[in-house]
């Protein structure tokens, strides 16, 4: 997938200098999110789901990942509107360029999959609808605490310490 690596860069650098890490999509984006936000966790990570219930306030030292293929989901747009006003970094996931969550982050990290959209550029996919950016999600999030592991030395053993255990 041609994903750029300096925002690849920039995206692990604001989840590592960020106090808290909060994600929002909807539907199966969501559900990948949720799948991200956890494997982060694991590595010690203060991550949150916008809407669950033990949301806490988000504040200016801490971004907010919203993912969208088209960039004009109404959620995430107005979460990130909000977070952004409160002084939170937004950085989005997603395809359109020219969405109105991409003029609202603070940068994105573009993923040239299939949207609603239709933009010359997508990536196209035998999977309907918008399968392959979900897909893309889960892996990318495990692509990216992979990174972190290698960089901070963790040992991956160690990582079972925050996992769930009322399984």
């Amino acid at each position: 997938m041609a994903v750029n690596e300096d925002d690849t860069e920039k995206l692990i650098s604001a989840i590592l200098s960020a106090r808290r890490v909060f994600f929002v999509g909807v539907g199966r984006v969501m559900l990948s999110l949720k799948s991200v936000a956890k494997r982060l966790a694991h590595l010690g990570i203060e991550c949150h789901i916008v809407g669950e219930i033990t949301e806490p306030a988000i504040g200016c030292e801490d971004v907010l990942i919203a993912a969208s293929g088209s960039g004009e989901s109404l959620v995430p747009k107005e979460i990130a509107k909000k977070a952004k006003s409160i002084g939170a970094k937004v950085i989005m996931i997603g395809s359109n360029r020219e969405s109105t969550l991409a003029k609202i982050a603070d940068f994105m990290v573009r993923v040239p999959t299939n949207t609603k959209m239709k933009c010359a550029d997508e990536i196209p996919s035998k999977q309907i609808m918008t399968s392959l950016f979900e897909q893309f999600l889960l892996l990318y999030g495990d692509i990216i605490a992979r990174i972190i592991v290698t960089r901070n030395n963790i040992d991956i053993e160690s990582l079972w310490d925050c996992h769930a255990n009322l399984e």
